[in-house]
């Protein structure tokens, strides 16, 4: 078999090359001002923050606000920093080089799948995410309950995992492995902490919850991340 065209595919989808929908250079990085009593949001992350193959509206970030404001919380449109491809180190370049206010009232973190499928050391992965997390508090100004970490989902579930090669069970340890880093380092910080994993492993019986691409959520799964995220927000906000 002529295994070309997949490596191909996973490089394109995975990591930083080009797709049909965004390039490896997209990133929202829009600015918005708190207006009235909305809130600002910020979000940082990679393909599964910026909704990679589904319009933007349906990117867990905008449903999450939506859903908040069906909620009587008003939260303003997000400013996204999220590349797909990106790794902890990429975000955080990212980061520092992008104009951004210096405080938002909600800031969520979610990073570390393409440090797992590059197979990058996980060890790296904690100290990278350990700063991201303190970036993610410093942009939340000093406030760790304004800081919502949500965990890395299982793209082996995918039918784009299935036919990548790679065995489908060692890609969900390897995934765990790096979750019990995020959570560790994030209820040290005394951070919200979403867990969204499990979710996204249904994706491996329900094609309805893949996007077109095979591999990316699609936005009805992205609504599901929202629903688990926004309990943990209204917690917070809502009292």
């Amino acid at each position: 078999m002529n295994i070309t065209p997949v490596i191909v595919l996973l490089i394109s989808l995975l990591g930083c090359a080009k797709s049909s929908t965004h390039t490896d250079t997209k990133m929202d990085t829009i600015q918005t001002e708190k207006s009235g009593n909305q809130l600002s949001y910020l979000a940082l992350g990679d393909s599964y923050t910026i909704g990679e193959a589904v319009p933007q509206d349906q990117s867990f970030p905008y449903q999450l606000a939506a859903t908040a404001n069906l909620q009587a919380l008003k939260i303003g449109k997000p400013t996204i920093v999220a590349t797909t491809g990106w790794t902890t180190n990429e975000l955080q370049a990212a980061i520092k080089s992008t104009s951004l206010q210096p405080k938002y009232d909600i800031v969520t973190l979610l990073i570390g799948v393409n440090n797992q499928y590059r197979g990058y050391s996980i060890d790296t992965y904690r100290t990278e995410f350990k700063d991201l997390l303190q970036t993610a508090i410093s942009y939340a100004g000093g406030n760790t309950a304004h800081v919502f970490v949500v965990s890395i989902p299982d793209w082996g579930a995918t039918p784009f995992g299935k036919q990548s090669g790679r065995n489908i069970a060692e890609i969900a340890k390897e995934i765990d492995a790096f979750n019990a880093v995020n959570r560790e380092e994030t209820l040290k910080r005394s951070v919200s902490y979403t867990d969204i994993t499990s979710a996204s492993r249904n994706a491996a019986t329900d094609g309805t919850l893949v996007a077109g691409d095979g591999l990316h959520p699609s936005g009805k799964m992205y609504q599901d991340w929202a629903a688990h995220i926004l309990p943990s927000v209204l917690s917070v906000f809502k009292k």
